[in-house]
């Protein structure tokens, strides 16, 4: 087939959305098909445009097979909900180009939208409109209702406006996929017809990402003894996690020597996180940058315990993509989930994680001080456990192949039996 995959995000983005459509497309282009990309500059998670992307404006690279148009964009220095949807719609134009010359070329089988930003779909849409071709709407955030969770957006108005956006998406695209349960129940609670709907979980590399043992970690790199208790968080710095109850959990924790906390990653939340630490005047906390792909069994190895946090206001409105890394490395997660979503659920029925309630200093560093002390031996048997089973990059992209195989099939068919009509009209 010929995919055309579209989204903000994509390789060499070492976390997030970027990651998982980069792996999709090199999956797709390794096993035969012909893959076009269109996309933003990296970016993600510094928010800050990668080095190799500054002032190259629009032009195009080949990575891994795939062919991957970058548009340039306007990156906030502060991200705010205002400078986000400047952020987003500023992608939306620049990458309008590609659209027209793509509407003039031969047809690609099949569009891949990646969302967020939601409203990109618009611009594939019509692409799909035009050529006849099927949009697979791939939701890897539900952008609209979290902004409204979270009050990033509080206007009523413009909070109809947009829903309505969105719902007008989800009835014109062909399907629509999404990571998790939970979120395909909120999706088909917005009235779209269950045969639309496509489970596409993130996944894991499962035999690149394994289990290492401390004496293969990076602590001696990061300045830790092979003693210490280390609880991780690592991944992007943003506003849906509620980052700063690391920081309040540290300083309530400060009284247990060789205790540390480590944030590795960046995002919007970084600086607020720094200036926290220095408030509390804190020699607990550790921050280091997101490190490259090829360390990342080694990082996840250096920690004894992993933070999956997420605010109560989150839940089921995104599934975090760092828990896939580290059940895969064999970690024991601490997560911050309600009862009855999807996140809690999992963790709950498999046993691979400690849960806590979200937003609860006391009850996260309750949990802390209890897991240090006990065999984690079996959370961490379970992790792997689940990675290999259901989390397997293979297995996954394997059964979305199929899916969208057959997605294309379909159109193909309605193609023909159209134009056998529309001849038969003729000649009558």
């Amino acid at each position: 087939m010929k995919i055309l995959i579209y989204g903000i995000n994509f390789a060499p983005e070492l976390t997030g959305i970027g990651k998982y459509s980069g792996e999709m497309g090199t999956w797709f282009a390794q096993n035969n098909h012909q893959v076009e990309v269109i996309t933003a500059p990296a970016y993600y998670p510094e928010w800050n445009i990668h080095e190799f992307y500054k002032r190259r404006g629009w032009f195009s690279e080949i990575i891994q097979q795939v062919k991957v148009n970058r548009a340039p964009l306007y990156v906030p220095k502060k991200v705010t909900s205002l400078t986000r949807i400047l952020h987003e719609f500023s992608f939306v134009i620049t990458s309008f180009p590609y659209w027209i010359k793509n509407i003039f070329q031969k047809k690609h089988d099949i569009v891949i939208c990646v969302a967020p930003a939601f409203h990109l779909a618009f611009l594939a849409l019509l692409y799909a409109k035009i050529k006849k071709v099927p949009l697979i709407y791939h939701i890897q955030d539900l952008q609209i209702d979290t902004a409204k969770d979270l009050r990033m957006i509080t206007n009523p108005q413009l909070l109809s406006i947009l829903f309505k956006a969105e719902k007008f998406i989800l009835n014109q695209c062909t399907k629509v996929s999404t990571i998790s349960d939970g979120m395909l129940k909120k999706i088909l609670a917005k009235g779209v017809d269950s045969q639309k709907c496509i489970l596409f979980p993130n996944w894991v590399d499962e035999e690149y990402i394994k289990p290492l043992s401390k004496a293969e970690s990076l602590r001696s790199e990061f300045g830790l003894l092979k003693t210490d208790k280390v609880i991780m968080y690592s991944g992007a710095l943003g506003e849906k996690q509620g980052l700063e109850l690391i920081v309040e959990t540290a300083q309530s924790l400060r009284r247990h020597k060789n205790l540390y906390f480590l944030i590795i990653g960046s995002g919007g939340a970084k600086q607020k996180l720094e200036e926290l630490v220095e408030r509390y005047n804190l020699e607990n906390v550790k921050f280091f940058p997101l490190q490259p792909y090829n360390k990342l069994s080694a990082t996840l190895a250096t920690a004894d315990l992993h933070l999956v946090l997420q605010k109560k206001s989150a839940s089921d409105l995104v599934m975090p993509s760092k828990l896939t890394s580290i059940l895969a490395a064999g970690g024991c997660p601490i997560v911050t989930a309600l009862p009855n979503t999807s996140l809690y659920d999992v963790v709950n029925k498999y046993k691979f994680g400690i849960l806590v309630e979200p937003e609860y200093k006391e009850a996260l560093s309750s949990a802390i001080e209890k897991a240090l002390i006990i065999d984690l031996d079996t959370y961490r048997q379970n992790a792997r456990l689940y990675a290999e089973k259901y989390l397997s990059r293979r297995n996954v992209l394997q059964s979305f192949e199929k899916t969208i195989l057959s997605v294309a099939a379909d159109q193909h068919r309605l193609s023909k039996k159209r134009k056998s009509a529309d001849s038969l009209s003729h000649i009558n």
